[in-house]
């Protein structure tokens, strides 16, 4: 194979490859640009100007539907792959991939019966391609698009917008600057009136993209010719005019071979007292070949841009894979690893929101710092401290006789009534910090990249990790109601030893208060108010001790039970069930988005053509 063919034919198998990947223009992305950036000829004419017939010469077959009015309805991308000799004629279409068709005549009927699945059986156009690849010996590497004849008037059945239609889905192709234009024109027809030419001259109006073909060149009046087109005075274009002729509609009703049609076509020319000088630069394979080199020459100057979107596109296609992830081994010990590893990952993010590297964990500070010496603060102390309840603990405490010295049981009953108001704000704690834990696995698991392909292990890994939460709540809540019961099964001796000194320093032997004193006879001071607000004061401090108390030592409680615990055994319960769980189980919690699984499958083979293009690239460049 020549390095023209290989540059041709690694083109066309580029495009072959997007086209069955769906990478064929109309995105945003690297691989619509790599399509665009290919380039590819655009069959431009109007309607019954011979398009079809020009394409079957080409490919030496007749495969195209026939009719009169409107019959290419749907842009037609044809790929030309040339075989080695002794390999058989086939056809492929991208909507039957599997499918080979050996008889061109099912080739006509497919392309028909394609037109009218999207269009109906009616006259409307589509511009959703139909993509066809002839692989044969007989041709040579191109990609060429057979676009709807232009028209100038909508027949019956067609909307009134038919001819603006099919003029903007044909502009469409041949305004990218890739494209190659074969404007068809009819020889027995002026030159000035071509439909195909007033387009290219508007889009290409240099001419170095467009390449004149004049058709029915045997149907001209007896004694004109077309010379002034072919030979470029009647209208230039940088690259040259090729006269056709095709087979006549008696040919096409006999079914005569296309060998034998190309062989009276050089006939023509060769004994043509008009054309004979034109002879070799004139016909059907002339135009393939004229189309093949020009096509050489311009993937020769479009390779390092070609190569630049390459490498582009497989950059993009390792960054999606990496983020889609690889895929799943089958055995057991590589999926029970696979497992683990998608765990640790989880883990690891969770630690990261715990410990400062992520949003979230602050929270947890927040609720010891701003929640809980709020919910502290709003405890009822004034109401359980007031005078009126102050007398009324301390009166039914005292019983049928009244205290002596000190109410002692009046103080208790009011310290435990008081302490138990703490249990409301350290249960909150836990379960604020609960939440807080909560929501951070509900966040890590999100943020698992990997974790996204297994949604049955997003879940059992959650529900796990929201069982494990719960166990240390629990263990947690346990804790701080029983820092809360310490504090009233064993108070502060210190602090009320402080108390009778107190007393005594008012009233001892000889003060005014002692023995003798004035104030001996004011045994019923016990029961004045004073008396009872003092009692409220020192209930009052030492509540205020003990909230202090309990303010640092709840926080260290909640962490150690239930944020340490997180931290360093979550999923630890997790990994003894893995543990015990059967092969076929692993695949269960592996099951991937089925649409996900395909995505990667088409990343793969995106990646392999690209790899594969580079290559080859590479080495045609290396070959000129």
């Amino acid at each position: 194979m020549t390095t023209m063919e290989s540059l041709i034919g690694l083109v066309n198998r580029i495009q072959r490859a997007c086209t069955a990947l769906g990478d064929y223009g109309g995105g945003d992305n690297a691989f619509s640009s790599l399509w665009e950036a290919l380039p590819s000829v655009a069959v431009v004419g109007g309607q019954s100007s011979g398009k079809s017939s020009v394409l079957e010469s080409i490919v030496g077959r007749d495969f195209l539907p026939r009719g009169s009015g409107i019959v290419t309805r749907r842009p037609l991308v044809l790929q030309l792959h040339k075989t080695e000799g002794g390999v058989n004629e086939y056809a492929e279409f991208l909507h039957l991939p599997k499918r080979r068709f050996t008889d061109f005549a099912m080739v006509r009927k497919e392309i028909q019966d394609e037109t009218d699945r999207m269009t109906g059986k009616t006259k409307q156009i589509s511009p959703v391609p139909i993509h066809l690849s002839i692989y044969s010996p007989h041709v040579v590497n191109l990609t060429l698009v057979d676009l709807p004849g232009l028209t100038k008037v909508a027949i019956e059945g067609q909307p009134e917008s038919i001819v603006q239609d099919i003029e903007a889905m044909v502009r469409s192709y041949v305004e990218k600057p890739n494209c190659i234009i074969l404007a068809i024109s009819p020889a027995n027809q002026d030159i000035a009136t071509s439909d195909a030419i007033k387009l290219a001259r508007e889009v290409d109006p240099s001419g170095e993209r467009t390449f004149g073909v004049l058709t029915k060149l045997d149907l001209m009046d007896k004694g004109t010719n077309a010379l002034d087109v072919l030979e470029g005075r009647s209208y230039r274009l940088q690259q040259p005019w090729v006269g056709i002729v095709n087979r006549s509609q008696a040919d096409i009703n006999k079914n005569v071979d296309m060998i034998v049609a190309r062989r009276k076509e050089r006939e023509y020319f060769a004994t043509s007292p008009d054309y004979g000088h034109l002879a070799s630069k004139m016909g059907s394979e002339y135009l393939a070949k004229l189309l093949s080199k020009h096509l050489e020459s311009v993937i020769r100057a479009r390779i390092p841009s070609i190569t630049s979107l390459i490498n582009k596109s497989i950059d993009e296609l390792e960054s999606e894979m990496d983020h889609l992830g690889r895929p799943i081994a089958v055995d057991a010990g590589a999926q029970l690893y696979t497992i683990l590893e998608l765990c640790r990952a989880f883990d690891r993010i969770f630690k990261e929101h715990l410990d400062g590297g992520r949003p979230g964990g602050d929270r947890i500070y927040g609720v010891f710092d701003n929640q809980l010496p709020a919910a502290l603060r709003k405890l009822p102390f004034d109401r359980h401290l007031s005078l009126q309840n102050v007398r009324k603990v301390v009166s039914e405490a005292d019983g049928y006789q009244p205290h002596l010295i000190a109410p002692e049981q009046g103080y208790r009953r009011l310290i435990e009534g008081s302490l138990n108001y703490f249990r409301g704000p350290a249960e909150a704690s836990v379960d604020a910090v609960h939440f807080v834990l909560k929501e951070l696995v509900r966040k890590s698991i999100g943020e698992t990249q990997e974790l996204k392909r297994f949604p049955t292990l997003q879940a059992e890994i959650a529900a796990a990790a929201n069982e494990a939460l719960e166990r240390f709540r629990e263990d947690s809540r346990k804790t701080v109601v029983r820092l809360v019961d310490m504090e009233s099964s064993y108070l502060t001796v210190d602090f009320f030893r402080k108390l009778p000194q107190e007393v005594e320093k008012a009233g001892g032997p000889g003060g005014p208060g002692g023995p003798g004193g004035p104030a001996a006879s004011n045994a019923a001071d016990r029961y004045s108010e004073g008396h009872f607000r003092r009692i409220g004061s020192n209930v009052s401090s030492y509540v205020g001790m003990v909230s202090e108390t309990l303010r640092n030592t709840i926080p260290k409680a909640v962490v150690y039970c239930q944020v340490r615990e997180a931290k360093q055994s979550l999923l630890n319960h997790f990994y003894t069930q893995i543990g015990k769980k059967e092969a076929k189980q692993f695949s269960q919690l592996l099951d991937e988005d089925p649409a996900l699984m395909e995505r990667r499958q088409q990343c793969a083979k995106r990646l392999e053509l690209y790899k594969a293009a580079r290559d080859e690239i590479d080495s045609v460049s290396w070959a000129r």
